[in-house]
Order: C-alpha cells, then sequence, then structure tokens
C-alpha cells in the first residue's frame, strides 16, 4: 500500500464519511493540533521519567487518537464507528494529578517553562493542548463536537503542567519561578 494518493494536491482533504474540505479547514486544524499534541507526548514519553508516568502517557497517546477520529470524521455523513471518549478518562487525569499534587511542594508563584528537556517538553505540550482545545472550541460552535472533548483537552492541559512540576521535583531541579521585575 502506498502512503501516498495525491488526492490532496489541490488542498482538499477527506474527512471520515468522505467530504471533502480544505486543509485549512477547522476541522482539519482542530485533529491536526491533536496529532501534533499526540507526537509531543510521544517525546515526553521517551525522556528518563518513571514507568508509571510512561503508562499514563500511552494511555493518553491512545485517547488523542480517540479524540483525533472523533473531530476527523463528517458528524452529518460518517457511518463509522468511531470509539468512545469517557468521563472515566477525564477522572484518570485528575486522580493522577491529584497524586502528584501530594509529592509537590504548594504552587505560589507562576511558573516559567524549562529546568531540563522533559520539563521543557511538558510545557511545549502544554501549549500545544490548549492550542487544541482553543480550536476545538472554536470547532463546536460550527459543527457538533462531543463535550467530552474539550473536557478531556482542558484536564490534560493541566496534567502536563502538573507532570512538568513532577519531573522537576523528582529529578531536584528547582522551579523557574517567574518574578515580575520590582519584587
Amino acid at each position: 500500500m502506498k502512503i501516498y494518493t495525491k488526492t490532496g494536491d489541490k488542498g482538499l482533504t477527506s474527512l471520515i464519511g468522505g467530504t471533502r474540505v480544505a486543509k485549512h479547514h477547522i476541522r482539519i486544524e482542530s485533529y491536526g493540533t491533536v496529532d501534533e499534541l499526540n507526537s509531543y507526548i510521544g517525546l515526553i514519553s521517551d525522556q528518563d521519567i518513571s514507568v508509571h508516568d510512561k503508562q499514563v502517557l500511552k494511555q493518553i497517546q491512545d485517547r488523542l487518537f480517540t479524540i483525533g477520529s472523533s473531530l476527523a470524521a463528517d458528524p452529518e455523513k460518517s457511518k463509522m464507528v468511531i470509539p468512545d471518549l469517557y468521563m472515566t478518562d477525564v477522572e484518570l487525569l485528575e486522580k493522577e494529578m491529584d497524586a502528584m499534587n501530594e509529592q509537590l511542594p504548594e504552587l505560589r508563584h507562576f511558573i516559567l517553562p524549562g529546568g531540563s528537556n522533559a520539563i521543557s517538553y511538558c510545557h511545549i505540550a502544554r501549549c500545544v493542548c490548549r492550542r487544541a482545545e482553543r480550536i476545538t472550541v472554536h470547532l463546536a460552535k460550527e459543527s457538533p463536537v462531543d463535550e467530552k472533548v474539550t473536557i478531556y483537552l482542558n484536564r490534560l492541559s493541566d496534567y502536563l503542567f502538573t507532570l512538568a512540576r513532577k519531573v522537576g521535583h523528582e529529578n531536584n531541579i528547582p522551579e523557574n519561578k517567574w518574578m515580575p521585575r520590582g519584587e
């Protein structure tokens, strides 16, 4: 099977269900950004982090594929069965954040990204996740989007921030606190 089809050479692509749309369509932007996020999650997983965190990230990657499939489908024409996202997926992120926060010092400052590659990758993924959330919220104003998708993306960005803090804490890397001028 060839990977290239040549069907997108004129700037159009197909959604699941066969609808052709411009490659700059907001639906394409939404699942493309989720795909970009998934790649950064893979990069975080490739860092020197705990086995547990790697396992959670693998689950997150699976959920992001589910979200991407949902966003890639034409809600009015697709007959393909798309995997579901569940509130238990959101609850897993919350449970993980709660467990990490038990180990972390109280957050009293804004944190600047940086400290190590793993920490920085978490922050980059957090920013991409926020962009995916913004684009998906915009898409939801124009077309049906499962509300669990935006909830999951919102919670995932919080998880990535907390994971960045945990990775730093476990490696004795001080948080890069933002200190406004004059303080």
